[in-house]
């Protein structure tokens, strides 16, 4: 006697009753997981390859990642106050994931780690799609294509790969969605999606705009004789989840406003009210456009076909829920003075994929006239046959687009090392800026910077600086009691708001600067007495090396070319390195190399001397010259290869003035 079994893909199997264990689980689902693991295996390796590479690192990342750092390093639930601008749940499954793996020990940089995070919420995502794609009827073809365009279209890379909140969300979105439609147990299915969904609002609070969907396929699905059962209970799951994050303000005395605290209702309150809107999507100045300009330019193809296939999937009764879903979220964007979050788009993406891969199936079934259709007329059925074959041409002409478009984004994705800029200034920042310094970063850098030895309290994410009362009461004099500021594309445009971070990046001169564009990275030093007096010490400074540098290129002890002599006499090279130099041709003649700038640091003082000695013990006797000298004008470090002697200082502070002439 053979017996029957759902499996997780929707279909039934007959003849599994007799299969057991682990053995017959595999034998039971061996064709869809030959169709699924090879869509894994991509999604893996297209999030993996290069991930630390591109997208550059942004300060919503360095954010989620310095929180998710201080669970398990700091035992603090972030690594400043605490506001309640979003639920702490996101970064906390970040943190498990990191300390469960040991991932922030294998990086250089702490946003690795937490990317890989998002390679592994990415491929439970892939996964859970597919699930939800057999559950809704699809073949496991179109399931697997929907799995491929999760994982390759530019924009879902760009964002998945991206350290954000919405990303650890969607695997429980999705999950929510599966068990909703699950055939069997429903009780649990509809308990088990109600804690889903609870878990996926509490790691970002925009997923509760799925309720409505949620609800409308329990009530749709729901046995009519336990309806109002199932249904209550999915209703209390969701309310004891949703009332754990009101149990956590009100145990810490902040679930309403108060002198000197944050509260739950205040950060609630910004989110829906006070915060700045966005704009307009049509308004070529707002944030809103900028954001949808930012997606467009990703893949417009995906948006322009998953958008279309919203629609149709209207008119399709098993993806019609979903279908209002995606167009009611397509819609939210529009709101004239609403906020718009840039990760907005990860929301919609797999139900998008879902859609785009569905509706051609449908498309070419209603072509080969075997859609499950209840027409009963030939002219209805034409009509279906002429609306399939209509959508499949789309369809597959937008697949001709795609593929060279997609192609070109993807070799970007693989290949380019957009975030080198970050890596260069973070190293330039280790090794030269003292660690008693006190730096206003993007956040993230943040956990970098900590663990590279600067003191917690002087690394300081500019976001906070007049935002965060803690902050504020270590820094009373604002900016000026800052030394550095290290300025990305997140601070110039994401700083605009703030006087204080405006006033660091004005009274402050560059020291360092890699990457262009979009990608430059800046490390500026702080003037506290401003800028304008600033640049009179740094001109008296210029004057000083210019005649330093006259005088010693008149040296008659000095061999170089006359490039060389021109680069002393401009007043290009650091005036504790002409010093060194002068002393050393004291009682020797030297030959120096022209001057080269170090990575980064154009336009700066050459602060790197090469000496050519006439042998072997002339370059041991300027070594021990060198390593003679004053605290003033001892090198940082000297190296002696040969008759060649290599001197490197300190970078220097631009209003310093030389003290004496060679």
């Amino acid at each position: 006697m053979t017996a029957s079994l759902t499996h997780t893909t929707g279909i039934p199997v007959r003849g599994a009753g007799s299969l057991s264990g682990v053995r017959g689980w595999f034998r039971v689902h061996a064709a869809s997981l030959a169709w699924l693991l090879p869509v894994l295996a991509v999604t893996v390796t297209v999030q993996l390859w290069n991930m630390s590479g591109t997208p550059q690192r942004i300060d919503d990342e360095g954010t989620y990642t310095a929180q998710a750092w201080a669970i398990t390093n700091l035992g603090e639930i972030t690594h400043y106050t605490y506001w309640y601008d979003h639920p702490p749940l996101g970064w906390i499954q970040i943190a498990a994931y990191t300390a469960l793996t040991g991932a922030f020990t294998r990086y250089p940089f702490a946003v690795e780690a937490a990317r890989e995070a998002m390679v592994f919420f990415a491929a439970v995502s892939s996964l859970l799609l597919f699930v939800l794609a057999r559950r809704l009827g699809a073949g496991r073809a179109t399931a697997a294509v929907a799995g491929l365009v999760f994982a390759l279209s530019p924009l879902a890379l760009q964002y998945h790969r991206t350290v954000y909140i919405d990303n650890v969300a969607t695997p429980w979105l999705l999950a929510a969605f599966v068990l909703v439609l699950s055939r069997r147990q429903q009780l649990a299915g509809f308990a088990g999606a109600a804690a889903c969904l609870g878990i996926a609002v509490l790691s970002k609070e925009t997923y509760l705009l799925a309720l409505p969907f949620l609800i409308w396929i329990a009530v749709r699905r729901a046995d009519r004789s336990t309806r109002r059962y199932t249904l209550s209970v999915a209703g209390a799951v969701l309310v004891v989840i949703g009332g754990g994050y009101l149990l956590l303000a009100a145990v810490k005395g902040e679930l309403l406003p108060g002198a000197g605290r944050v509260s739950l209702l205040e950060g609630i309150t910004y989110q829906l009210g006070s915060r700045t809107a966005s704009g307009s999507v049509f308004d070529a100045g707002s944030l809103a456009n900028q954001a949808a300009a930012q997606w467009w330019a990703l893949d417009p193809v995906f948006i322009v076909l998953g958008s279309v296939a919203a629609v149709v999937g209207l008119f399709l009764r098993r993806v019609r829920p979903i279908a209002a879903m995606l167009v009611f979220l397509l819609a939210m964007m529009f709101r004239p003075n609403g906020y718009l979050p840039v990760p907005y788009v990860i929301m919609l993406v797999p139900f998008a994929a879902l859609l785009v891969a569905y509706t051609a199936e449908r498309a070419v079934l209603a072509m080969a006239g075997r859609t499950r259709s209840n027409a009963r007329t030939r002219v209805r059925g034409v009509a279906r046959r002429s609306l399939g074959a209509t959508w499949a041409v789309v369809t597959a002409a937008a697949l001709v687009v795609a593929v060279p478009l997609w192609g070109a984004q993807l070799r970007g994705f693989l290949s380019s090392n957009l975030d080198l800029p970050m890596q260069q200034a973070e190293q330039w920042v280790g090794d030269n800026v003292p660690k008693s310094s006190r730096l206003l970063v993007d956040d993230a850098m943040w956990v970098d910077l900590v663990r590279d030895g600067f003191a917690r309290n002087n690394v300081i994410w500019y976001y906070k600086l007049d935002t965060d009362a803690a902050v504020q009461r270590q820094s009373p004099n604002g900016w000026k009691d800052s030394d550095y500021v290290v300025t990305t594309d997140s601070m110039r445009t994401g700083g605009n708001s703030s006087q204080d971070v405006t006033q660091a990046i004005r009274n402050s001169t560059s020291v360092a600067t890699f990457g262009t564009g979009d990608q430059q990275v800046d490390v500026r030093r702080i003037h506290a007495e401003g800028l304008a007096a600033a640049d009179e010490a740094i001109t008296a400074s210029a004057n000083g090396r210019k005649a330093m540098g006259t005088e010693l290129a008149q040296n008659p002890a000095l061999r170089a070319d006359e490039g060389t002599k021109s680069q002393f006499r401009a007043g290009q090279v650091d005036s504790r390195a002409m010093l060194a130099l002068g002393q050393v041709l004291a009682d020797r003649s030297v030959t120096v190399e022209r001057f080269r700038p170090l990575t980064g640091e154009d336009g700066q003082p050459f602060r790197r001397l090469i000496v050519q000695a006439a042998d072997r013990a002339d370059a041991a006797r300027a070594v021990a010259t060198f390593d003679a000298m004053s605290d003033g004008i001892r090198p940082t470090d000297v190296e002696r290869d040969g008759d060649r002697v290599v001197v490197t200082y300190a970078p220097s502070d631009p209003t310093t003035t030389p003290t004496s002439a060679t």
